[in-house]
């Protein structure tokens, strides 16, 4: 799975999606294309996920017809750790289930 990581977020999830091709917008030179642009471009580049933490993308744009997932990443509360929150939820999870906030 081609997953694309927004710059928004911190790159180290990389490393926590293991097996997927994981690339940042950085690294494919989409810095500071707005939101609507970098739809369109990564799935033009057959992205499969946009990993983003903008909660206000699905307001913003119309996502109707989109061909790539797009989940928006909440902040997780201070009392857990983010990297082992991350973890137990990639283990427990199965292959088809959804990523879901839990605000």
């Amino acid at each position: 799975m081609k997953v694309l990581l927004d710059e928004n977020l911190d790159h180290a999830l990389r490393k926590l999606l293991g097996h997927h091709q994981v690339v940042t917008v950085n690294y494919m030179g989409w810095n500071g294309i707005q939101n609507g642009a970098l739809l369109r471009v990564a799935e033009d580049s057959e992205m499969d996920v946009l990993l983003t933490g903008d909660q206000t993308l699905a307001y913003e744009q119309n996502l109707v017809g989109r061909r790539l997932a797009i989940v928006a990443l909440a902040a997780i509360p201070a009392t857990h750790s983010y990297r082992e929150s991350f973890q137990y939820h990639c283990r427990n999870r199965s292959s088809r289930s959804r990523l879901v906030s839990t605000r």
